[in-house]
């Protein structure tokens, strides 16, 4: 469901709504279908007949396409995936990230 999520993501986010529509998202991660994603649209006040046509339009498919070519290119795999200025943290442990922050923070001396 991660595309029809992103792609009702944007629609909300055309009018107004990204960050209450994401929180939903988030909310109810685990059970996302698509009555679920119209039903979160309408919980917000969102005008539907927008919200359908905006979530389906060729400018938010143009949209993700650019962020997963994106991700893709600088070597996303999944979510999550952390970046520690520029470089791919691939031990995401405490003791990774601590190694990781500490590498930079020497390299910086």
């Amino acid at each position: 469901m991660a595309l029809p999520a992103a792609q009702s993501a944007l629609a909300a986010a055309d009018q107004g709504k990204f960050w209450p529509y994401y929180d939903k998202l988030y909310e109810n991660y685990n059970k996302l279908t698509d009555k679920l994603l119209d039903q979160l649209a309408t919980e917000l006040g969102l005008d539907m007949d927008k919200f359908k046509k905006d979530r389906s339009s060729k400018e938010t498919a143009a949209l993700i396409n650019r962020d997963v070519r994106e991700a893709s290119r600088i070597g996303v795999r999944g979510t999550p995936t952390i970046f520690i200025d520029g470089k791919r943290l691939n031990q995401r442990s405490l003791e990774g990230f601590s190694a990781a922050i500490d590498s930079e923070l020497a390299s910086r001396k």
